[in-house]
Order: C-alpha cells, then sequence, then structure tokens
C-alpha cells in the first residue's frame, strides 16, 4: 500500500488527521469479528452493512443518515474518495459510519463468519478488455468468501452500467450458494425504480440515456 508518510496527496493526511476516528488503513484487520463491539460500541444483535466502493460517498452517507439503529463500513483503496466518503457521512450527523483502506478481496481478513447483515456493490470497475476479466471483483472465490462473512437473510445489491460486466456477473452469481432474488437489465423502468437510492456515478449514467443493470442476491 501507499507509503501515507511519503505520498504526495493532501487526503493522506485528512484520513491520518481529521478523519483518524472513522476511518482505518491496512491494519483494520484486527476489527476482524469485533466490528460492532470495539468500533460502534453497539450491541451484537446491531444490522452491520457494508459497501465494497463508495465512490464519492454519496450513497454512503445517505444510508447511514437514514438509517440511525444499524451501522456501516464502507470499503475504498484511494485516499480521495475515502476521505470524501467518510466527510459527507461526519457532515451529515452520521456517527454509524466508518471506513476501511482494504482491499475487498480479503474480505474473509476482515470480518468474520456471519459479521454482515447486507451489502451493496454499486458500479465496480468493469475491466472491459478480456485480457483483464481477471481483475473483475465479482469471481466465484470472492462470491464465496462474501457468502461466508454474511448473516442468513442478508441481502447483495449489485448496479452496473455496463452490459458485458452484468452478464459475467450473473454467471457467476448462478453458480455461487447466493439465490438471485431480484434481477433486470432496466432498472429505472423496472417495479424496483422507486425504491432505488440513484448514486451520483449513476445519475451521470441515467443523462446519457443509458440502462442499469441490478441483480439482488440472498444468503
Amino acid at each position: 500500500m501507499e507509503d501515507r508518510f511519503t505520498a504526495n496527496n493532501p487526503y493522506v493526511e485528512l484520513m491520518y488527521t481529521e478523519f483518524k476516528d472513522w476511518s482505518f488503513d491496512e491494519k483494520a484487520d484486527n476489527n476482524r469479528g469485533y466490528w460492532r463491539e470495539r468500533v460502534f460500541q453497539c450491541s451484537a444483535e446491531t444490522p452491520l452493512d457494508l459497501e465494497i466502493g463508495t465512490g464519492n460517498g454519496t450513497h454512503f452517507a445517505k444510508l447511514s443518515q437514514a438509517h440511525p439503529g444499524r451501522v456501516f463500513v464502507g470499503l475504498e483503496l484511494k485516499f480521495k474518495t475515502l476521505v470524501q466518503s467518510i466527510r459527507r457521512a461526519v457532515r451529515a450527523g452520521c456517527q454509524n459510519a466508518r471506513m476501511a483502506r482494504y482491499r475487498a478481496e480479503g474480505i474473509k481478513e476482515l470480518f468474520a463468519p456471519g459479521e454482515i447483515n447486507n451489502v451493496y456493490i454499486h458500479f465496480p470497475d468493469p475491466w472491459p478488455k478480456k485480457r483483464h476479466n481477471k481483475n473483475r471483483l465479482i469471481q466465484a472465490e470472492f462470491l464465496l468468501n462474501l457468502h461466508e462473512v454474511m448473516q442468513e437473510g442478508g441481502v447483495v445489491e449489485f448496479k452496473t452500467d455496463d452490459y458485458d460486466y452484468f452478464k459475467w456477473a450473473v454467471r457467476y452469481f448462478r453458480a455461487s450458494p447466493f439465490t438471485i432474488s431480484f434481477f433486470t437489465e432496466d432498472l429505472h423502468h423496472s417495479f424496483r425504480k422507486d425504491q432505488n437510492f440513484v448514486t451520483h456515478f449513476e445519475s451521470l449514467f441515467l443523462q446519457r440515456q443509458q440502462p442499469i443493470y441490478c441483480c439482488l442476491l440472498k444468503k
């Protein structure tokens, strides 16, 4: 990981100063199995949700603000988007949100079996070139690991604007331990459109009349 002391990036300093109590670096896995108890200081029954790739944090902050009875962890690798995300949540008055600079592929090192409730994966990097498909987040091993760290009844919400990636992901979803509970190739013309929160990234695609592909998975 990037050296926090030598990186020429103002967001590095912000993460380790202004937002040091709200974010974690690669040592975030020290909280494995204890996120509720140590980090949020809440009961073991409190739902713990995860957003993988929070972007500028619009969705992350809105979720945290709308559901004060739940706690939220967001994952980002870039210092800028990590700080933007937690800053939005903090400025919205949320006490139930934290960020971790950690790779989603290491989810089993970050969370214990059954520790997570719901998971949001919105517009992950599609890695469109065929030779780069191996870098896509949605892979068989990742889904097995994700299934393991989630509680029974937990839901994964997956959205993308890339049709090739969507077809790829659905193939892996069908072969995974998850059950597909909802599937659409045009979210904003589906019966779930009024239940959907439009992320900042999503709004840009909608301006271009780009369909949004969505799948819900249930454990």
